[in-house]
């Protein structure tokens, strides 16, 4: 494991759903000399290793997290662009299931939760 690779796991713990621009800017300040190459290697050898996970929101960068492990989903603002986690649907969740698989072996399902946050709405609002 190199300094880059720890400097940028550290941020993607501290800084969750950040994307590539912004672990750069929080890798710098302890790695000044750091390339985005780098941290973009970097990135994509921990997300390789199950350490980091991508995700992709529709029309956003691919952003990083280090809550790997479950089968979480997420909710984005669509005013501010802000993600959150958010854990599985508990009880019945029929649209989780697929009707027909097509013979692929299924160890996960993504849903993405599309809203305004707190933020955006109170601005909103006269």
């Amino acid at each position: 494991m190199t300094r880059p690779r720890l400097e940028v796991l550290a941020a993607v713990h501290d800084h969750p759903h950040a994307d590539t621009a912004t672990l750069l800017r929080v890798v710098r300040e302890p790695l000044p000399a750091v390339s985005h190459q780098a941290v973009y290697d970097s990135l994509h050898t921990l997300t390789d290793a199950g350490l980091v996970r991508a995700i992709q929101p529709a029309g956003s960068a691919t952003r990083y997290e280090a809550r790997v492990g479950d089968n979480h989903h997420h909710v984005v603002c669509r005013g501010c662009g802000v993600v959150a986690d958010v854990d599985c649907a508990v009880g019945e969740t029929p649209c989780l299931h697929p009707s027909d698989a097509h013979g692929f072996a299924l160890d996960e399902a993504e849903v993405v939760y599309w809203g305004r946050c707190p933020q955006c709405l109170a601005a909103t609002t006269p």
